[in-house]
């Protein structure tokens, strides 16, 4: 069978980020030692992390299965499939969901953060790693806290963003991962607006609020899914409007959710042209403040050249 003409090959997907796919499907890393992500296997039950993804090489190993290899191989194991039936649930959107096991084939994983207290974002680092993402830090402080957190006794801090659950999304510099619960977040401005946007992390939908300056604004509700994986808990909310704009990245997970939610309804439009070219809506961000001084630097030059040097 030609695989190509029933949309992904074998060797698109092992271009996948692991750590990526892997966040997507709710699994976050136990500790990240350099390029070696450590996680609570997805195939099995156990208690000390030993599933290692080395991001550089983009492989995975199970210690305990004695098994690794490409995200194909982690997939036919996953699912549960062979390659054939792994392409077809990678073309069709199933990927956003995790397969149905009894409780026995797969406990549900619990996380090893554990929140500590939240409070008003005041460290330096994190206030510069906002400047760096470009985040307006007056829209960061509205929306998220300053988080401190454990994870095996050691006390760390991040920006916290809060799901509707209780949970955080936690980033810094050097991290990406979440608290239990998972679940997603519902900004509502109250005034009955018939206009949802959908964004997959909260970055984007902070880079969204920074771009249009919309404190506050009451010309959409937002849904923040903060997976793809969500995506089918968020239905329920997104669908009680009459539009729903998608904010998702352009990579295959995310611009396969849009494909499939244009699908299911009329009441769905893929926004993404908005940042064309770029990974996402913070990546775009970044990349048009990044043109913006060098614009204003070479203004700058010209007028030095014109004026001379006296």
């Amino acid at each position: 069978m030609d695989n190509k003409k029933h949309g992904l090959s074998c060797e698109e997907v092992k271009q996948w980020d692991m750590v990526n796919y892997l966040s997507q499907l709710g699994y976050e890393p136990a500790k990240v030692r350099n390029t070696d992500y450590w996680y609570l296997s997805p195939l099995r039950n156990e208690n000390t992390p030993s599933f290692k993804v080395n991001r550089k090489l983009n492989r995975w190993y199970d210690h305990g299965l004695g098994k690794g290899g490409s995200l194909v191989d982690f997939g036919i194991l996953f699912y549960q499939c062979d390659v054939s039936g792994l392409l077809q649930k990678l073309n069709t959107g199933i990927s956003f969901h995790q397969p149905i096991h009894t409780p026995s084939e797969r406990p549900v994983k619990e996380s090893r953060i554990t929140i500590l207290q939240d409070f008003e974002i005041t460290a330096k680092s994190l206030l510069h790693y906002l400047e760096q993402r470009k985040i307006d830090t007056d829209i960061a402080t509205r929306y998220c806290r300053e988080v401190r957190y454990s994870v095996d006794d050691k006390t760390y801090y991040a920006i916290g963003f809060k799901n509707d659950s209780g949970g955080y999304e936690l980033r810094n510099p050097f991290f990406k991962s979440s608290s239990s619960p998972k679940d997603i977040t519902v900004i509502r401005s109250g005034l009955n607006n018939k206009h949802v946007a959908v964004f997959e992390g909260f970055f984007d939908f902070l880079s969204y609020l920074t771009n249009f300056k919309v404190l506050g604004t009451n010309e959409c509700d937002f849904v923040i899914l903060n997976s793809v994986s969500q995506f089918e808990k968020a239905r329920p909310h997104i669908e009680q409007y009459q539009k729903a704009s998608l904010y998702l990245d352009n990579d295959v997970p995310g611009q396969n959710c849009s494909a499939y939610a244009l699908s299911l309804s009329n009441i769905y439009s893929d926004a993404s042209s908005l940042y064309k070219g770029h990974k996402d809506l913070n990546n775009w961000l970044v990349s048009k403040a990044g043109n913006n001084t060098r614009v204003v630097q070479k203004k700058r030059i010209r007028q030095k050249r014109q004026n001379g040097p006296y």
